[in-house]
């Protein structure tokens, strides 16, 4: 079963939201919540497997929530989904940069919006190649975190090549084919390296790979 917490200050789109999710079968909304302080504290005491949270909340936004969410060892299997009405934006790429799994726009179709519940609840990011690269570009003129390479030491050669793979937008099975291995074992590289670099989740890797500059806007390609 997968677990669901609601977090918008629009009471409609939570009911519809709602009533979509509980229509499955294996999917539970165990809380709602119309502020993001009250969705923190909803996140502590049902440890849900997916956090819907709006972008922009009173209270707390859903960039703070996220942080919270993140730096808590103990919401560690809360995977944040941020709803927002714009698309990739400002506020979409501080989210994903704080820890946020991916994020969907709330006039999505219904059954995208299933399907995007359930790959988060597998620990997949919900970034698409085109949102991916998107994410890359800001990274131009962005500075890189002077001492971000440090974690990279951890890392096999094997494993430093997956994580370039992955913040170029490549797919599992892309990444297999270039790396001449099967989609598990690119998997399993993909999952040992976010172990050794405390990432929640591929969005984490992509921001990591290029604030270490394992990866760089001019070499993506």
């Amino acid at each position: 079963m997968i677990r669901v917490l609601l977090v918008d200050d629009q009471p409609l789109l939570r009911s519809g939201f709602r009533a979509l999710l509980e229509a499955e079968a294996d999917i539970e909304v165990v809380a709602e919540a119309s502020n993001g302080a009250e969705g923190l504290d909803l996140a502590r005491h049902h440890l849900p497997d997916i956090a819907l949270v709006d972008i922009q909340m009173p209270v707390m936004d859903g960039i703070e929530v996220t942080q919270r969410i993140a730096a808590d060892p103990v919401l560690a299997g809360v995977h944040v989904v941020i709803l927002t009405n714009y698309g990739f934006d400002e506020y979409v790429f501080n989210a994903l940069r704080a820890g946020a799994a991916g994020f969907l726009v709330k006039d999505i179709e219904p059954e995208d919006f299933l399907h995007a519940v359930r790959v988060a609840a597998r620990g997949d990011a919900l970034l698409a190649p085109s949102i991916t690269r998107k994410l890359i570009d800001r990274f131009v003129s962005e500075p890189l975190a002077t001492d971000a390479d440090e974690s990279l030491k951890w890392l096999t050669n094997r494993e430093r090549e997956a994580v370039a793979l992955v913040a170029q937008g490549l797919s599992n099975d892309d990444i297999a084919k270039r790396m001449l291995i099967t989609p598990l074992t690119a998997k399993t590289h993909i999952n040992r390296a976010m172990l050794k670099l405390h990432a929640r989740d591929r969005a984490q890797l992509v921001v990591l790979a290029y604030e270490s500059g394992l990866v760089t806007p001019r070499n993506r390609h």
